[in-house]
């Protein structure tokens, strides 16, 4: 061996040992990003919580989720109202429910149609107004949803639906409010379904080409693949883009306090107005005594409470489809 190949290989292991120094450094340095996620969330949840805590005790967590009657106190050192937040719970779960199933179905055959029909020209124009609109702030969603949506079509839709046979239905009977539990639903539609879209797309195209292929040379039609072989394939996608757009349903605020009627009351309805969980918050916090923003908080623990079971449902059903269909990704 050289005296140049020698000095070399010197150099090239002395920069080994660097990089092996320097390996527990950034293991530290991920270390420490990765629990700071985990201790903020602590903090915000043992905090709320916390200040939370004398509604939960006077109410009972139960009759506080159970109740029905909202009628806020002035105290600054003790619960003197009645706090029973059932109607914003109801509206909450009502209006992400309808909105999911709406949202759901458009974004597959969207995400199908970009992916596996659309002609070259017409596939990036679509994918980046997709992704366009999950960039479109909520307040103008909800601008919009008041101007025009409301006005055009949900309300005349809602008056036909309502005159029409399934008016007979109590979920489907009048009166329709142009300030509805259907408006917030078909907002909060609107605003997730490019999120979904995005997702599902995403997983479409993970779908491995062999599979495709071999559909394809076995006979199948193109729309055979697509319901037999691509859907199937990434249903643990769809689930996760689901969750990810119920997540985004849930928390939505300034949309839902628009469109969906600040009323207390609740209805089965579809068209009556009511209040959700986000919005009761934002349309009251800012006038709200010390004792009424110790319910309010409460609603926030609620909030994140739904919010996890979710998730952890979510987490579920994609862990199981993973272990029958032999997909690992969670």
């Amino acid at each position: 061996m050289s005296a140049t190949d020698t000095s070399t290989t010197k150099e090239s292991l002395r920069g080994s040992g660097r990089a092996r120094r320097a390996d527990p450094i950034f293991r530290g340095l991920v270390l420490v990003a990765a629990t700071s996620v985990l201790v903020v969330l602590a903090a915000m949840i043992i905090r709320t919580t916390l200040d939370a805590w004398p509604v939960f005790d006077a109410m009972g967590f139960w009759g506080f989720i159970s109740g029905q009657q909202w009628s806020v106190g002035h105290s600054r050192s003790e619960v003197t109202g009645t706090y029973g937040a059932f109607p914003f719970i109801y509206g909450t779960l009502k209006i992400s429910f309808f909105a999911i199933l709406a949202a759901v179905p458009l974004a597959i055959g969207i995400a199908l149609f970009i992916n596996e029909i659309a002609p070259a020209w017409l596939k990036r124009p679509l994918a980046s107004t997709v992704e366009l609109l999950a960039m479109v702030p909520s307040v103008v969603y909800a601008l919009v949803g008041i101007y025009f949506f409301r006005l055009y079509i949900w309300e005349p839709v809602g008056q036909f639906i309502a005159s029409s046979p399934l008016g007979n239905l109590t979920f489907f009977g009048p009166p329709v409010l142009l300030s509805s539990y259907w408006s917030a639903a078909n907002i909060l539609a609107i605003m997730i379904l490019p999120i979904i879209t995005a997702i599902c797309r995403e997983s479409f195209a993970q779908v491995p080409r062999d599979e495709v292929n071999a559909a394809y040379a076995m006979g199948a039609t193109r729309w055979e693949v697509m319901r037999k072989v691509i859907v199937p394939r990434s249903f643990s996608g769809i689930v996760g883009g689901t969750m990810l757009g119920l997540g985004r349903a849930l928390g939505e605020t300034i949309a839902i306090a628009f469109l969906i009627g600040a009323s207390q009351r609740w209805a089965p309805q579809l068209f009556f107005g009511g209040d959700a969980m986000t919005s009761v918050i934002v349309n009251t916090f800012a006038d709200a005594a010390p004792e009424a923003i110790w319910a309010l908080l409460a609603i926030g623990v609620t909030l994140f409470l739904i919010t996890t079971i979710v998730n952890v449902l979510a987490r579920l059903i994609v862990y199981r489809v993973g272990q029958f269909s032999g997909d690992a990704a969670l």
